[in-house]
């Protein structure tokens, strides 16, 4: 992982207008790659990702135009924060219990102040030299269904959209792949979604022609990106920052949303 300004200065590297920056259940690093975007010309577009409970499961959303600070944001996301802790505990506990020989404060060293996820427990248990690859650590213990998987508590999609909206923000499904049906995407919209991702990394062509057009057939703005983590892609759902192409007329329509959400309020 890198810091926020150096996010910003790859982007910058590379050409980029523009970067949304949405790291999982934080916008702590917003302020610093907002000062940096400034400096290099490089528009940093707030964000945040949260995770949501759906009909299949668990889905990533997307939060674009969040400002930091925020007192009501930043209280839900320091419960979300929380619940990741306690997730990472109990998957070590977990783990502990099947033999191996690691700790909480060996996921906290992978993790450098970020928010806890899976990916932070599996690069422990590769260092530790428990697995080989960080894929095998969630094929082996932390993958859904695996001996060490815990799940999350999720909140709804409506509470997520419903918090986002208030500040002027708009809500984004992230690299749905199979899930982005015209059905789900309707009522994903029926709940306050707004936009979809089409361009990501993991979507097969068939997967990006099928959400999109979804997408335009319900009139929901269209998102893109990387999903760029800033280091070696280890389970294959990264790739390269400013590799998606995204047209610079999706920013401004998500723009037009924000613009729309706070004309009817």
């Amino acid at each position: 992982m890198l810091p926020p300004a150096e996010v910003v200065g790859a982007a910058a590297t590379l050409g980029l207008s523009a970067i949304a920056l949405t790291d999982h259940d934080t916008t702590g690093g917003l302020a610093e790659a907002r000062d940096e975007g400034r400096r290099l010309g490089v528009e940093v577009v707030g964000g945040c990702e949260f995770s949501v409970g759906v009909g299949w499961g668990e889905m990533h959303l997307l939060a674009y135009f969040v400002e930091p600070g925020d007192p009501d944001i930043e209280a839900f996301l320091t419960a979300a924060r929380d619940d990741r802790s306690r997730r990472a505990r109990d998957m070590v506990s977990r783990l502990v219990g099947l033999g191996v020989k690691i700790s909480s404060d060996d996921v906290m060293r992978e993790a450098l102040g970020a928010a806890i996820g899976r990916p932070h427990v599996a690069r422990a248990l590769q260092r530790l030299g428990h697995v080989p690859t960080i894929q095998q650590a969630f094929d082996r213990y932390i993958g859904r269904g695996r001996p060490a998987f815990v799940e999350k508590q999720l909140p709804s999609l409506p509470v997520v959209a419903e918090l986002v909206h208030a500040k002027g923000g708009v809500v984004s499904a992230a690299h749905l792949k199979s899930f982005g049906t015209m059905a789900n995407l309707a009522r994903l919209k029926d709940q306050g979604l707004d936009a979809v991702e089409t361009r990501h990394p993991s979507h097969t062509g068939d997967q990006l022609a099928l959400i999109t057009d979804a997408a335009l057939a319900l009139g929901l703005a269209r998102t893109g990106g990387s999903d760029w983590h800033g280091d070696t892609d280890a389970i294959g759902t990264h790739a390269t920052l400013g590799s998606q192409q995204v047209p610079d007329e999706w920013l401004t329509l998500l723009r037009a949303r924000c613009a729309e959400r706070m004309g009817s309020r």
